[in-house]
């Protein structure tokens, strides 16, 4: 019996264009290439080096502007530091003064993770006593004739002051100070070296017997942010520290033979 050809059906998959396969390859292709350009820009792989790095960044046009004549100073340093560093000093803040280590000392005295107390004042031992090696005495006066130590007045701190530019007002610390003169307000220092009520200590005996300041306070030339500076020795078989009885007994003994070691000498 003859088959019957119509009733047959048969299932055929189309015959591909001869550009189909073309067509395929290049989508696959265009979706790596944007999978891989996300991936590397999200990435920042591969990395530059540093002084690559810094280059790119500085020409991308960013310029870093001085907003005062301190921040001048900073600015410039940088540069030094970074050629590539792009700045923009503008005319106002063109000017020596504050000077660069003046602005400096500031920031270091009132250093929060400094050593010592926070002062009322970011007052820098070694800004003044230092870089311009004014004398203990000349601010710390009458230390020589007296038992107690001399702190400065407002007015010896302004003796100096108002002879200086009006500039120096950009310092936080100037404008503090020269607050406290207009209002006849004394500073409010914080003390750092303190010895207990029952101990008598005479300035005015070490200093005409020729003890050197920093020998109970340290080089405090060195110091922008005053603190008691750490030191200790062995004294009667045991560890003794700066300003203790033991510490001050072995300095009587070992640095001034004369020097008394009564007991009422110190003590009440």
């Amino acid at each position: 019996m003859p088959e019957n050809h119509s009733s047959i059906r048969t299932t055929e998959r189309p015959t591909a264009s001869p550009g189909e396969p073309r067509r395929s390859s290049f989508v696959i292709g265009l979706v790596t290439a944007v999978a891989t350009a996300v991936f590397v820009f999200w990435s920042g792989w591969p990395a530059q080096n540093d002084g690559e790095a810094n280059a790119a960044g500085s020409s991308s046009g960013d310029v870093q502007v001085a907003t005062s004549v301190c921040d001048a100073h900073a600015l410039r340093a940088a540069k030094e530091e970074d050629p590539h560093l792009e700045i923009e000093i503008p005319a106002e803040f063109e000017r020596q003064w504050p000077s660069a280590s003046a602005c400096q000392s500031a920031v270091d005295a009132w250093d929060p993770e400094a050593e010592g107390p926070m002062q009322p004042i970011p007052f820098s031992h070694k800004h003044h006593a230092g870089e311009f090696e004014i004398e203990c005495l000349y601010c710390h006066s009458g230390t020589d004739k007296s038992q107690a130590a001399g702190v400065p007045s407002v007015e010896v701190c302004m003796g100096c002051h108002l002879q200086f530019p009006a500039e120096y007002d950009q310092i936080e610390g100037i404008r503090i100070l020269k607050q406290h003169w207009e209002e006849k307000k004394p500073i409010e220092w914080v003390q750092i070296h303190r010895l207990p009520e029952h101990v008598q200590f005479r300035h005015n005996r070490h200093i005409q017997a020729g003890v050197e300041c920093q020998n109970c306070h340290g080089p405090v030339e060195e110091i922008d942010k005053l603190y008691l500076v750490e030191d200790s020795h062995i004294g009667y078989l045991v560890p003794v520290a700066k300003l203790e009885m033991g510490w001050c007994i072995n300095c009587h003994r070992q640095n001034n033979q004369q020097a008394s070691q009564d007991c009422l000498k110190c003590h009440y």
